[in-house]
Formats: structure tokens, sequence, C-alpha cells
């Protein structure tokens, strides 16, 4: 067994117990356990693409202490990080005594410095994923393409067009637009509606929401 940073007292560590009081959420999921390292990736890489968090293993949905088998669970994590996300996710470990000789198994997992992150999806693809509040949700073009620009640390400049002042406009009447209705509206292509919301991103006149049925849409900050 990985046994370091274990608690040693019989008893459930308050700091631990005080966590999983708080649920899942932007920052911190629960697995009740790893059984498949590339559904396990797409967890890895929704953090490290977002503002890093952690998975306590051994915890189930609704808060209660299962336990984890140690080893196994983070060689499976491993597996995930290393194989099935690209990038390599980095990550840190922790293992809290839970009680009843059980233990659950804390991944921690630092906003990344390469993204966008990307995992294998039961077709091969490599896809990315953004965490919102406590779910792993399937980014666009235009979140993947900010999060690659945006870290490369190069200041971003466009010239001022038409396009971006119709989608700015469109905004302030209709309060959202969506990649569709750039593209409708404005007769283009699909690439040249994203790339005119992308640079919109960078130069910080616009932000990204998720709805739940009408999928990603931006509104301006």
């Amino acid at each position: 067994m990985l046994k370091n940073d274990i608690n040693k007292y019989n008893k459930p560590s308050e700091e631990l117990l005080q966590r999983i009081s708080l649920g899942e959420n932007q920052c911190q999921d629960f697995k009740f356990a790893i059984t498949d390292s590339k559904k396990i990736a797409k967890s890895l890489s929704a953090f490290a693409n977002t503002d890093g968090g952690s998975l306590l293993i051994g915890v189930k949905d609704n808060g209660k202490i299962a336990g984890a088998n140690i080893d196994e669970e983070y060689y499976m994590i491993e597996t995930a990080a290393q194989i099935y996300c690209r990038p390599q996710v980095e990550f840190s470990h922790k293992i809290w005594n839970a009680g009843n000789k059980k233990y659950v198994l804390e991944i921690i997992i630092p906003k990344g410095t390469k993204p966008p992150y990307k995992a294998k999806d039961e077709k091969g693809r490599f896809l990315t994923y953004v965490r919102v509040n406590d779910e792993n949700i399937l980014a666009d073009r235009v979140i993947a393409e900010t999060l690659k620009r945006d870290s490369s640390k190069k200041n971003t400049r466009i010239e001022y067009s038409r396009s971006q002042d119709f989608v700015l406009k469109y905004i302030e009447e209709k309060g959202k637009i969506s990649v569709f209705e750039v593209q409708n509206y404005l007769e283009i292509s699909k690439i040249e509606a994203e790339n005119i919301l992308i640079d919109l991103i960078l130069v910080g006149l616009l932000k990204p929401h998720f709805g739940d049925k009408n999928g990603i849409y931006y509104t301006s900050i």
C-alpha cells in the first residue's frame, strides 16, 4: 500500500469529513471506485483545463465513505493521466484514514500549464473537457482554442471589423449569442464564426456559458 500521508488515528480525519460535507463542486469530485482509466481521464483533463481540483476516491456520490483499494485505484489514475490524456496530466496524491480500516485516496490535479488537455473517448478521439460546477463538460472549438492561445501568454490584437461589431450589438440586444447564430446571421462558415468569438474572448470582451439544453453560448463581460 502507498502509505505516505496516512493519518494513524482510528477515527476519520476531521478535515476529510469537512471536505466531504462540501459535496461535489467546481474543484472536487467523488468517486466510489475507478473501474475504467479511459473514463476517469475525462475528469483529470477537465480539472487541468479549468481551475484544478481533487478526486476523492472511495467516497460515494451521497458523501458516504466506502473506502478505496489504494494500489489499484492509483494505478488506474496513473494509466489515465499518462496514456489517455494528451498532454499528460500531472497530479499528486494523499491518503486519508477514514476509520474502520478504510482509506480515501485523494488525487490532486493542479491547473495545467499546457492546455488544452484532451481525454481519449470510446471512439479513440482526443476531446477537450472543462469543469463547470460539478460536471465535466465537452468544450467546443472556441473554448479549446481559447485555452491554447491564452496559455501562450501572447497579447492578442484584432482589427475591429463589422463582424465583431455585429456580435457585440447582437449580444447587447439579445443578451447572448451562439456560434450558430454568428454563422447564420453573418452567412459565414462555422470556423469563421468561431474565430470571431475566439478573438473577442481573448481581448476580454466576451465570456462563455454552458447551458443545459442550448449548449455553449457567449455574453459580454
